[in-house]
């Protein structure tokens, strides 16, 4: 399973002050040094994190697997098909959302969406869609030409122990939807240490996005321990029985 990890939050804290420091390319670089297996960054309109600059420089760096989330617009379809990053995934994206607050409603987007999936895929990166561990939404993802979906797992991952159970069948079941329709399956949102084990454990899943939990964790621990703790915490939950 592949370890993206998420620097917007280097960024936030750079924003909060100035400057350059830290820096989410320093980031990045120490991320990779210490087993993440690419770098996430989602470019928001508002650029209230991650900037152009950022981007152009990530973008650049060799070596550097990049997921550039992103809403799908005009504005960023064109930076994204210059970048021409490894990956990207689109999300929806409201300027009053502290963070991303679930799937893209797949089903009632309009032709942009397949517009953007054609023009991306073209540009020679693989194009996923964040969307909720649903039937409907996964098999319209697959129905425009997305080459991949990320299930939401904010839900299970914000619940409480005891009223997990279901919210997990449910994204086993939208794993097992996703491979059905011959969809790559990713997994993000809200994981740490203690929930992303029984995301590892299901086979389907390929790769998980993490950003805030290690970011913060970093802080404590640093990059090379957070990601060393996030990694075991994967293998373990890999090697659990089905």
């Amino acid at each position: 399973m592949r370890l993206s990890v998420n620097v917007d939050h280097v960024a936030t804290l750079r924003n909060a002050r100035g400057g350059h420091f830290p820096d989410p390319l320093d980031a990045a670089r120490l991320c990779l040094q210490s087993g993440a297996d690419g770098i996430t960054i989602h470019l928001r309109e508002d650029r209230r994190h991650i900037r152009d600059n950022d981007v152009r420089r990530l973008g650049a760096e060799p070596g550097l697997r990049l997921n550039f989330e992103m809403a799908a617009t005009e504005e960023m379809v064109a930076i994204a098909t210059s970048l021409r990053p490894a990956a990207c995934c689109l999300v929806p994206e409201k300027r009053a959302e502290l963070t991303t607050e679930g799937g893209l409603d797949v089903r009632a987007a309009g032709p942009f969406l397949r517009e953007a999936i054609a023009r991306l895929k073209a540009a020679g990166t693989e194009v996923a869609i964040f969307v909720e561990p649903d039937e409907a939404q996964i098999e319209a993802a697959s129905a425009l030409g997305a080459q991949a979906v990320e299930l939401h797992t904010g839900s299970y991952a914000d619940a409480a122990l005891e009223a997990r159970a279901p919210l997990l069948s449910r994204l086993r079941r939208g794993a097992e939807i996703a491979e059905a329709a011959g969809l790559s399956c990713h997994a993000g949102h809200g994981l740490d240490y203690n929930s992303v084990g029984d995301i590892a454990g299901i086979p389907q899943i390929v790769e998980v996005s993490i950003g805030h939990f290690l970011v913060g964790a970093a802080l404590f621990h640093g990059f090379p321990k957070a990601i060393e703790k996030m990694r075991a915490a994967i293998q373990a939950g890999r090697a659990q029985d089905p």
